[in-house]
């Protein structure tokens, strides 16, 4: 009775012990069910999402930065793929790789050591940006732990410092910095998508998931510069920087008759390919940036305010006799006693005393609106970044020596560009352009008349005598074409006031004087020697300048050139 009593005992047992073990295997497929099929408030998804947080990363793709063109579509600014190495200094392990891997990026050992050591503890820096794709495949050979890779674009200059100062260039981000990849930033950059991806336990990309935001590449930028003139003026203001020993100069061109910008160069200049030794004086802009006085440039326009007082015609005889004149305590002399000459004739031998004879007799006033009406104390509305406005200075009271110097240009300041636009309203028969550094479609300039088209056209043949026999600036005539323009000899300022030695050369031209079809300005900035003058300096580069741009664009020759050889006489500009 024992022994049943107890087989009995050892059945019971058995079974509560069996429909344990079933009970707790089927509280494990439950549970099994609940995570991965039921989804039970932490079920499939919160074990994918614990999952994707340890392996599944978001990486974002870099936007094709637009490209920069001129007019014709040469290329001006490139993005080119490059491959950028960066780090976890957690995981790097430099040890056995140390001077194979500084060898790569150019760095010695104890540099390489010193930039782990910098940003210990932290979780990225980079190794070394913007490498050529094959550089940077040799460094992954190595198969140092914790080195990786990301894509990234290198802004390329194929012009390099021709268009430099206009186009401008990025960062080591690709951001715009200067010039108009900076003014156009937004415009250029387009915008970055993004994918998702699965690594490794060390970290590695082993696959691809998905595009989670599609790529938008940036917008291309059309401008209004022709690389072909662009290398041209480059060329031309380097030699005449070196003929003349100036410091500094600027050649603008701008189409009189669509209000584009043609060519724009500056001196001194930098190649945005190689920024290693880069000055900010060499990054300017300086036909918009830059401010002078544009001294006996301005006559033409006081000219202007003489002939629509109704008091002058062109032919109004002015007596500059003895060549000189007083205002004040300040004595205004001529090089030499003109005698009576008429209007034209005053501005064509840009006479002080002819035109402080005529800026005395209608008044500051007339003047005065004449400048504003033609843009200068204004923006020329490029759109370039530190794009200056130059100064109209105005008084409640002027003084008549403040009154005399205005009308020769002193006392006010102006840009390169100011001056082209100024002068494109002789050319445009008296209507103001909008000036553009894009490229424009239309035909014709827009803007606003400021002047009748007689004055205009009085206006051309004045300035086409300034390059005649008698006038100042001989040395800008151009075989087989007509042109006109004037210019300017204007005294630095120092420290006590107007320097006696040191100077600015100006020429603004327009050609053909018939039928213009470019207005170039040139400005020569502490030219040295005796030939520092508008006429002797600044006059020949825009001869060459403006006569090889005739040719480029097809302007068909207008004389003989064996009948319109250039004169090789030396200015007689006045330099107040």
């Amino acid at each position: 009775m024992s022994a049943g009593r107890s087989a009995q005992s050892y059945r019971w047992r058995a079974w509560v012990v069996l429909g344990l073990v079933v009970l707790m295997f089927l509280l494990l497929i439950g549970r099994v069910l609940s995570l991965q099929v039921l989804d039970m408030g932490r079920g499939a998804q919160f074990l994918q999402h614990q999952g994707d947080l340890r392996t599944v990363r978001t990486a974002e793709l870099p936007a094709y930065r637009g490209l920069i063109t001129d007019r014709r579509g040469e290329p001006l600014a490139i993005s080119t793929p490059v491959i950028s190495l960066w780090a976890d200094p957690k995981e790097l392990e430099i040890g056995a790789y140390l001077n194979e891997l500084a060898g790569l990026l150019e760095l010695t050992p104890g540099e390489l050591e010193q930039r782990v050591e910098r940003y210990a503890g932290r979780r990225f820096m980079y190794l070394r940006r913007h490498l050529v794709p094959a550089q940077a495949r040799e460094v992954l050979a190595l198969g140092v732990p914790g080195v990786r890779s990301q894509r990234e674009y290198r802004r390329f200059y194929p012009a390099g410092e021709v268009a430099a100062q206009l186009v401008g260039m990025t960062n080591v981000d690709g951001r715009g910095v200067a010039g108009l990849e900076l003014a156009y930033d937004e415009w250029l950059s387009g915008r970055p998508g993004q994918k998702r991806y699965l690594k490794d336990l060390r970290g590695d990309a082993v696959r691809d998931i998905g595009i989670v935001e599609e790529v938008q590449p940036g917008r291309n930028l059309q401008l209004a510069i022709d690389l072909r003139l662009q290398y041209l003026l480059h060329d031309e203001l380097s030699r005449a920087v070196t003929v003349t020993g100036a410091e500094a100069g600027v050649i603008v061109t701008l189409d009189s008759q669509t209000g584009e910008i043609l060519a724009c160069v500056s001196h001194p200049d930098f190649n945005p390919n190689n920024r290693s030794a880069v000055t900010m004086s060499q990054t300017r802009n300086r036909a918009l940036t830059d401010v002078f006085e544009p001294g006996s440039t301005m006559k033409p326009l006081t000219m202007v305010a003489a002939l629509e007082s109704g008091r002058y015609s062109p032919d109004t005889i002015i007596d500059t006799s003895p060549g000189r004149i007083r205002v004040g305590r300040k004595v205004l002399p001529d090089p030499r006693d003109y005698g009576e000459i008429s209007l034209a004739r005053v501005v064509q031998k840009s006479s002080q005393v002819g035109i402080t004879k005529v800026s005395l007799d209608i008044g500051q006033e007339p003047v005065w609106d004449v400048f504003q009406r033609f843009g200068l104390g204004e923006p020329t509305a490029t759109g370039f970044p530190g794009e200056s406005s130059g100064l109209l200075p105005q008084r409640p009271r002027w003084r008549p020596i403040e009154q005399v110097t205005l009308a020769f240009g002193y006392g006010l300041t102006a840009t390169p560009l100011q001056i082209a636009r100024a002068y494109a309203v002789f050319a445009n028969g008296g209507v103001l352009p909008d000036v553009t550094l894009l490229h424009r479609d239309a035909v014709a300039a827009t803007g606003k008349r400021i002047i009748d088209t007689r004055t205009a056209r009085q206006l051309r043949e004045v300035l086409h005598g300034v390059t005649g026999e008698e006038g100042t600036a001989r040395r800008a005539r151009i075989a087989g074409y007509e042109v006109g323009g004037k210019t300017g000899t204007v005294h630095k300022v120092g420290a006590g006031g107007y320097l006696d030695d040191q100077y600015v050369a100006l020429f603004a031209g327009i050609a053909p004087i018939d039928n213009p079809r470019v207005v170039t300005v040139v400005v020569l900035d502490r030219p040295k020697g005796d030939n520092y003058g508008g006429g002797a300096a600044a006059a020949p580069v825009f001869a060459r300048v403006a006569g090889e741009t005739l040719r480029l664009l097809g302007v068909a020759p207008q004389l003989d050139e064996q009948e319109d050889m250039l004169a090789a006489s030396t200015s007689e500009e006045p330099v107040l």
